[in-house]
């Protein structure tokens, strides 16, 4: 299943493209649910309603990133068909496409998390922002609340950037963060239900340098190529194993299921800060999930076969 009305429709097409060429013919039956932009379902090419498309289906590998396939929706439509389908259930999905909801669950359990706060559209007044802007250290950073890839994130330095950052955070999503910009090195640490004898499978920490134009892993970076990603990471062994521990923390304490991505960022001397969780990570040629797989003798087959039987099980 792929494509779907999001910011990320691009992307969720490069991923089914992924899993649609890594499906072995030979062991599946492989059909393409492909949704437009508009919302529209496709059956191998034909528009059909959601039951049509749904009602035979053993099992559905959900590569829709962003709105409408990550944050619940079309879980919540899977389950009322009985359809079992790979990544974490609806309520999951929902907390973790939710930034400002996800890092206040993760701060009770004293993860640390870089000091936010969430602006609704009717709170933009300029006493409002003002009022945030003197809260928050500078430079931040403006994203949606509920989007991924990097779509309509900002960086922002003065007061006077704080307005068209809102408005392009606004344009994805109806609530957007405003977050303390926390330099170091970033990293990424994917985790994998029931695989390799361990309940969560830990694969090997990531660490991004972006290019030296870029402030921060942005959409162009992840799916242009503007970025460095090494895999593993060149980190010290504590910082591996704590960022290991951190990523399997992240997946339980949020009830993510199948396999998730954290993101983090390391201060020299403040330590490792969580970001966001991924609960459909990209699976295209640019994706960092693929290149885990690999960096643990693993493959994109080998994970898809996995996925499609845990969900194929709890059905």
């Amino acid at each position: 299943m792929r494509g779907g009305p999001s910011s990320e429709y691009e992307v969720s097409l490069k991923t089914g493209e992924t899993v649609l060429n890594h499906l072995s013919r030979e062991k599946y039956e492989v059909i393409d649910i492909f949704i437009s932009e508009d919302g529209t379902w496709h059956i191998q090419g034909l528009p059909k309603n959601e039951h049509d498309a749904l009602h035979t289906l053993d099992v559905v590998v959900n590569a829709m990133h962003g709105e409408y396939g990550e944050d619940g929706k079309v879980q919540s439509i899977l389950d009322h068909m009985k359809v079992p389908y790979t990544g974490s259930q609806a309520f999951a999905s929902a907390l973790a496409m939710r930034k400002d909801l996800t890092k206040q669950s993760l701060k009770s359990i004293g993860v640390k998390t870089p000091y936010w706060k969430t602006v609704t559209r009717d709170e933009s007044s300029i006493d409002k922002l003002a009022e945030i802007f003197r809260l928050i250290p500078h430079p931040s950073i403006v994203k949606p609340a509920g989007a991924g890839s990097s779509v309509g994130v900002s960086v922002v330095k003065t007061f006077s950037d704080l307005s068209s950052a809102l408005e392009k955070a606004f344009s994805v999503s109806d609530v957007a963060i405003i977050e303390e910009y926390i330099s170091g090195r970033e990293a990424t640490c994917g985790v994998i239900d029931d695989f390799r004898g361990e309940k969560y499978y830990s694969l090997l920490p990531v660490e991004i340098v972006p290019a030296n134009d870029k402030t921060f892993f942005d959409y162009e970076a992840k799916y242009q190529g503007k970025s460095q990603e090494i895999c593993p990471g060149n980190f010290e062994q504590e910082i591996k194993v704590e960022l290991q521990r951190l990523a399997k923390l992240v997946h339980e304490h949020l009830g993510l299921r199948h396999y998730s991505r954290s993101d983090f960022i390391i201060h020299p001397t403040r330590g490792i800060y969580f970001l966001e969780a991924n609960t459909l990570p990209g699976l295209t040629s640019e994706s960092l999930l693929p290149k885990s797989l690999v960096a643990v003798g693993s493959s994109l087959p080998e994970f898809l076969d996995h996925i499609i039987t845990l969900a194929r099980k709890r059905s």
